[in-house]
């Protein structure tokens, strides 16, 4: 059955122990299908840790999270890695690229280990990489490519098995102006086309601008939620 919201997060909290630090107090979000969400927020505000427990990347302390009906709250390591395979994506600040990998190999691997034929999944990577205007990089390793390049390639690799959310951190953060309007526009476009939930971890009000709906973290909990 299909759900309205991609996301729901229920009284979420995550603690570090020994030290008692609180990254996320008591947080509440839904994030309904379609939406483009920009979560804003100062360093330490928790919108890494948040990310980072949607991704299954870390674990929440105590809470509910369902990401497409699916609870992962509790999820086993093996469960997380399903999921990330078949109902996420995330692009990364710093690319995250398989160094010795060409263009084509780092989009396509995903949709390979999610178990996809090869001929399907190269089908699938090389139409994402006309979209991002990488096809001419195809067989480029990482260290050929510009910091633009790379989070083009990256963009690809994240949408490459249709994920239902797409979450990206800092996605601009390492780019020069330029490159980061480009790598914005496609980012925001490819997530519209392929029906992707979005949802952004940013410092950058021109980031944050492209969202629906924009939510403010403060010293783990959301401060403030606000439709564009």
């Amino acid at each position: 059955m299909t759900t309205p919201f991609v996301v729901s997060i229920e009284q979420l909290r995550k603690s570090y122990q020994p030290s008692g630090v609180v990254a996320l107090d008591g947080v509440d979000l839904t994030i309904a299908r379609g939406e483009l969400v920009s979560l804003v927020g100062a360093s330490g505000s928790g919108k890494s840790t948040l990310l980072n427990i949607l991704g299954g990347i870390d674990q929440a302390t105590s809470g509910r999270v369902t990401i497409d009906g699916r609870e992962i709250t509790g999820a086993t390591d093996r469960q997380l890695v399903t999921l990330r395979r078949t109902l996420i994506g995330i692009v990364f600040q710093f690319f995250n690229l398989m160094p010795t990998l060409t263009v084509l190999e780092n989009v396509t691997l995903p949709a390979e280990l999610a178990g996809r034929r090869e001929a399907e999944a190269r089908e699938r990577a090389m139409a994402l990489l006309e979209q991002v205007a990488m096809t001419h990089r195809a067989s480029h390793r990482p260290h050929e490519l510009s910091g633009g390049e790379m989070q083009r390639t990256a963009i690809a690799r994240a949408l490459v098995n249709r994920p239902s959310l797409l979450l990206a951190d800092e996605p601009t953060g390492n780019l020069d102006s330029k490159n980061g309007a480009v790598v914005l526009e496609m980012l925001r476009t490819l997530a519209r086309d392929e029906g992707s939930t979005l949802l952004v971890a940013t410092h950058d009000p021109d980031v944050a601008a492209i969202a629906d709906r924009i939510v403010e973290m403060r010293d783990g909990r959301v401060l403030s939620d606000v439709k564009c």
